[in-house]
């Protein structure tokens, strides 16, 4: 009985070790069946954007991020800066970096160009913070 109770004690130490140590993202998810390349592939929307901590949503009237496992991308977008609306379209290609810790966007369009931190890699939510700026996206899939 004891040797049993002695085994499942160990067991449950060495499970949340591990549990812990596979967490590769701030916000999660712990662990995941489906590899990084397989969640990031999807069609993402903004569900909330922030700039120095201000919520700036609105300002994105449409963002679609499309990445494939191929490693292509495609950005459609439609934003107000200062009172003025832009769009475009870009093709390009996404990259991991930094361990899998940074996503790379490269934009035939150089004005999308963007590194970030992943904070989070979900089915259906990645978040994002810009690299050396003030920007964090939280998108969903679409």
């Amino acid at each position: 009985m004891k040797t049993t109770i002695l085994k499942t004690a160990i067991l449950f130490t060495v499970l949340t070790f591990l549990a812990s140590s596979c967490k590769k993202y701030e916000d999660g998810p712990v662990l995941s069946v489906r590899s990084k390349t397989e969640r990031i592939a999807n069609t993402w929307v903004i569900e909330n954007a922030y700039s120095n901590g201000n919520d700036v949503t609105s300002d994105y009237d449409q963002y679609d991020l499309y990445m494939n496992k191929d490693g292509k991308a495609t950005l459609t977008s439609n934003y107000k800066s200062g009172g003025a609306t832009f769009s475009f379209s870009t093709e390009g290609v996404w990259l991991f970096e930094n361990k899998k810790e940074d996503l790379r966007l490269d934009f035939e369009n150089n004005d999308a160009d963007r590194v970030y931190e992943i904070l989070r890699l979900k089915e259906n939510e990645l978040w994002l913070k810009e690299k050396g700026g003030e920007d964090e996206l939280h998108l969903k899939s679409k």
